[in-house]
């Protein structure tokens, strides 16, 4: 890194001066509601800082939260906050922090495990993340297409101000996040940001609208959207914007997508967060006006390999040498063997042949299973040595999912 600057841990004084500085990186307002919005979701202790002359010129941020990884729920780190001033652009900043970053996440020794959304997809693979789940995005021409699917079970909808229902919120979503590779943990002070409702979230729409459905038991499920509007010479035509939907049931799931689809004087709807699996694709007349577009969601990086590949579970019996590269965090480098079900599993080192050859990259993508390691290995991204890579058992039963951006 540039000799003239100084890496240091943050400090609760910095809190104002990282929230300016990502509002500039990432080209938002710096509005005091988009700053005051950005300090609550800021943890000092575990944000890095580049200064310069007394400036913060980078920033790299870690979020302690919970992700659900297949058949358990384990701690991970959500890497957020990743920025370089223009100023400073190409003079080691990012890699300095990136790599401290990940030291201190080993060191504490408490997350296996690491996780971001990337801004600029060619930037995370040098330090180790790999895609491991991608989304849809859905631009629906509402109007037109017809869902069938089950009914739902007997209840009613209420339409709510989200940030009055919270609780209902959390009880949904807490009862479906440990079913659902990808999703995390939601902090207080992450539900505080989620249904912040001010102006410069709005995008031209209207405040964040809510509905619950609600059975006997309490609430089963829920949506949250707003609407952009729009009037053509031929009348209304206004979009729905969905934020989220989530449903145990089938059926809720797919009366409440009849809902948002059926909202008046819309014409369309858009969700940006589907699964590649979503089951809304398979409850529709013509999946076409569903406009679907592939896109990279979360990126997962191994800490400490050995400790993430017990963590989780397998889709079948595992039994494979491998051996891996990694230029960051040498204690993962080596030769391992796995063993694993859907009950437990270990990884230890060995010297047996190995079956195949990865970086650590690669192990990050497979992580969740979302992306195959055939196809990685079909790419040229694994050496085979065997016939024995175990792509069936790093999947799991549902596609990897990802709900929100950290």
């Amino acid at each position: 890194m540039d000799q003239s600057v100084r890496l240091r841990a943050a400090t609760e004084n910095d809190r104002r001066a990282i929230a300016d500085h990502l509002l500039y990186a990432f080209n938002e307002h710096k509005s005091d509601e988009l700053r005051d919005l950005e300090k609550k979701i800021i943890e000092p202790e575990r944000s890095l800082v580049v200064e310069d002359g007394g400036e913060i010129v980078g920033s790299a941020a870690v979020q302690t939260r919970d992700m659900t990884v297949p058949g358990n729920v384990i701690p991970v780190a959500h890497v957020t906050g990743v920025a370089v001033s223009p100023t400073h652009r190409r003079r080691g900043l990012l890699t300095a922090m990136m790599r401290r970053q990940l030291t201190d996440i080993a060191g504490a020794g408490r997350e296996p495990v690491a996780a971001l959304w990337a801004s600029e997809a060619a930037i995370y693979p040098r330090y180790g993340y790999g895609p491991a789940v991608h989304r849809l995005r859905f631009d629906i021409r509402s109007r037109e297409v017809k869902l069938t699917g089950p009914a739902a079970p007997a209840g009613r909808f209420r339409l709510i101000e989200p940030k009055n229902a919270r609780a209902d919120l959390v009880a949904v979503h807490e009862a479906q996040r440990g079913h659902r590779v990808g999703w995390s943990s939601r902090p207080g002070y992450w539900w505080d940001y989620l249904l912040d409702d001010g102006d410069d979230q709005r995008g031209g729409a209207t405040e964040l609208r809510g509905v619950l459905y609600e059975t006997a038991d309490g609430p089963a499920g829920y949506a949250l959207w707003r609407v952009k509007n729009d009037w053509t010479p031929q009348g209304p035509n206004s979009a729905v914007r969905v934020t989220e939907l989530i449903a145990g049931d089938t059926g809720v799931y797919a009366e409440l997508w009849r809902f948002l689809l059926n909202i008046d004087l819309t014409r369309s709807a858009s969700y940006h967060f589907a699964t590649v699996d979503e089951p809304l694709q398979f409850m529709v007349d013509d999946p076409r006006l569903l406009s679907r577009t592939y896109d990279d969601a979360l990126w997962v990086r191994l800490v400490d390999l050995p400790a993430a590949l017990e963590a989780r579970r397998y889709a079948a019996p595992v039994d494979v040498v491998f051996e891996v590269t990694d230029p960051v965090l040498e204690a993962n480098s080596g030769r391992w063997r796995l063993v694993g079900d859907q009950d437990k599993a270990s990884c230890v080192r060995t010297e047996e042949a190995p079956d195949f050859a990865c970086g650590v990259t690669e192990l990050g993508a497979a992580y969740l299973g979302g992306t195959a390691l055939t196809a990685l290995a079909a790419a040229g991204r694994i050496q085979t040595f065997t016939g024995n890579l175990p792509s069936t058992a790093f999947g799991w039963h549902r596609a990897p999912s990802a709900i929100e951006v950290f």
